[in-house]
């Protein structure tokens, strides 16, 4: 593997190796060009201060296998910054596209940048179209075509979402286990299937007299209860020393998955082979309640996380209990936006700084702007049709979301606070910009640098099959 030494963030490298660049640390000062990472092993010398022109040698990033993340070696001689977390000298620490260096070890004074992994070119593929007759595409429940088709493990037999839920229901309350009703196998887990539920759509779109009744698949979807992947009667052991002390025979004879498998805690202890959530954060384990008020699942994105349910039962991370902060999932109306989010304005940096600039020049500040906007989505007074979350006509300010969902929505109503400011906040370089055919639709602001600087981009398509 070889090492070459990266560019100052100062020059300007001719676009005829754009192509070639695989990642980039994007300053976030906008008066300083992209370092481009153009091989698997690259030494980054540039300025690491605004105010000097010397380069130094300051980390190498070698990238890893698979794409979308890389490894920062320090070889500065002091410590830097990585996602806020200090890397000593002759350190090195695993980066993804979003994560925030300096590199230094505070961050006054410092130059600070984002590494971007760039997107793969597109690739021109050929459809490939596959006859597959409706009767292998059918729920043995209830004999028709799949609706919000779900998959049991290890059989792999698939059911409606309703079907299933309610069989499950019923065997969890007469059995010990949950068979497969095609089968007769015990169900391990079971899950939505995204990829059959494209090809269950594309066979209604193609006959039409498959579908069912509108009446019927508002009652199927009211039984509904698997939204993300549940564990069902889990054969893994783990242990648990911090809750509870039971003697080695006690240990061996119980199939622990959560706590409340080994203890009874809030008047709660799972059943033996009790439907259980896997936290999408920590990997933790804990029961599958639909009856509590207590939310499991992210209304942005439907994963499921702990730390609100852990926290409701007063349980806290252990050695061997993987239970994540409260911080983690929790109300809208809980949270403080104090930054832009990295995902705001399509990723453009350019935006992000413009918009940056007009709430620096109303002398307020991102969460002044942010409440302001919360309360107008709240009342309803905000088109959520291009809203990036799932359930979108269903969240307000009390809805629980994941910090990434929550990032996703801030982006969103930053959108809106841009689109409707007027002229008279924007800096005297952004006023003076024709807006792009494309809006924030526009594909070339992310591999063209001059292209997203010139043209706004906070604005609606007026070319392209986009909505308006």
């Amino acid at each position: 593997m070889t090492t070459e030494s990266g560019q100052s963030s100062r020059s300007k490298p001719s676009d005829d190796y754009d192509d070639e660049a695989w990642a980039k640390l994007v300053p976030l000062d906008t008066r300083f060009s992209d370092i481009k990472i153009r091989c698997g092993d690259m030494v980054i010398c540039s300025e690491i201060k605004p105010s000097s022109s010397e380069r130094h040698e300051w980390c190498r990033i070698t990238k890893n296998l698979g794409q979308g993340s890389a490894t920062l070696h320090n070889k500065s001689s002091d410590a830097i910054l990585v996602d806020e977390a200090l890397i000593p000298k002759d350190g090195a620490v695993d980066i993804i596209s979003g994560s925030e260096i300096v590199p230094g070890p505070g961050g006054q004074g410092y130059l600070q940048y984002r590494f971007t992994v760039m997107p793969a070119p597109d690739s021109r593929s050929q459809l490939l179209k596959i006859s597959i007759d409706p009767d292998h595409a059918k729920c043995s429940i209830c004999l028709n075509v799949w609706h919000d088709v779900v998959t049991a493990a290890p059989c792999l037999h698939n059911f409606c979402n309703g079907c299933f839920s309610e069989w499950m229901r019923r065997s969890e309350a007469r059995h010990q286990h949950v068979l497969c009703p095609q089968c007769r196998t015990t169900v391990q887990f079971v899950g939505r299937n995204h990829f059959l539920q494209n090809i269950q759509e594309d066979i209604l779109k193609a006959d039409t007299g498959l579908r069912r009744p509108a009446e019927d698949l508002a009652v199927l979807d009211s039984s509904s209860s698997i939204q993300s992947n549940l564990i069902i009667g889990s054969k893994r052991k783990r242990r648990f020393s911090t809750l509870v002390s039971p003697t080695l025979e006690e240990r061996d004879s119980l199939r622990l998955q959560c706590p409340q498998c080994v203890a009874t805690i809030g008047g709660y202890r799972c059943e033996r082979h009790g439907a259980h959530l896997q936290c999408h954060l920590c990997r933790g384990m804990m029961p599958n309640r639909t009856n509590i008020q207590v939310p499991l699942h992210c209304m942005g994105c439907d994963r499921p996380f702990c730390g609100a349910y852990w926290s409701s039962q007063n349980v806290t991370h252990g050695e061997s209990t993987p239970v994540c902060n409260p911080e983690t999932f929790r109300p809208i109306s809980e949270r403080t936006a104090t930054r832009i989010p990295f995902l705001t304005h399509e990723m453009n940096r350019h935006e992000q700084d413009i918009t940056q600039r007009c709430i620096a020049k109303m002398g307020r500040t991102v969460q002044d702007v942010v409440a302001e906007w919360f309360s107008l989505f709240n009342d309803r007074q905000i088109d959520r049709s291009r809203m990036p979350l799932n359930h979108a006509e269903t969240i307000t300010t009390s809805t629980h979301v994941c910090n990434e969902c929550y990032d996703k929505l801030v982006g969103f109503l930053l959108y809106w606070f841009r689109v409707t400011l007027i002229v008279d906040y924007f800096p005297a370089d952004a006023a003076a910009r024709e807006n792009c055919w494309y809006g924030y639709a526009c594909r070339t602001q992310h591999h063209n640098e001059e292209h997203a600087r010139k043209r706004n981009h906070v604005c609606r398509p007026t070319r392209g099959n986009h909505p308006s």
